[in-house]
């Protein structure tokens, strides 16, 4: 089993904030969001939105498109690892199993 990416809000928290010598209020008010928010992102309770990534990059000094990549990473991990959708797709037949069921027909 591959381990669990990791949510972006903890990149922020252990590499950007030390490199930039912020603290997640003063990182909160620089990306327009609330403290609590920015709270919530560093303990990936809450996701980086697209505007986020955005806002992100433009503040690391990198591309939106590395911060969308990981949140998106991030959730299809917990999504694939989800009982509840495992349940939920062990309905849904893959095209193998529909071009054979048209074969056989």
């Amino acid at each position: 089993m591959e381990r669990q990416p990791t949510h972006p809000g903890e990149i922020l928290k252990e590499d950007l904030l030390p490199a930039l010598k912020l603290n997640a209020t003063k990182m909160a008010g620089y990306l327009k969001i609330s403290r609590q928010y920015m709270s919530d992102i560093l303990n990936a309770k809450k996701a980086l939105t697209p505007l986020l990534c955005l806002k992100v990059g433009k503040l690391a000094g990198n591309s939106p498109e590395l911060w969308m990549n990981m949140q998106a990473k991030y959730d299809l991990w917990l999504a694939e690892h989800d009982q509840q959708n495992q349940a939920i797709l062990s309905d849904i037949p893959s095209l193998e199993e529909i071009r054979e069921a048209h074969l056989s027909s």
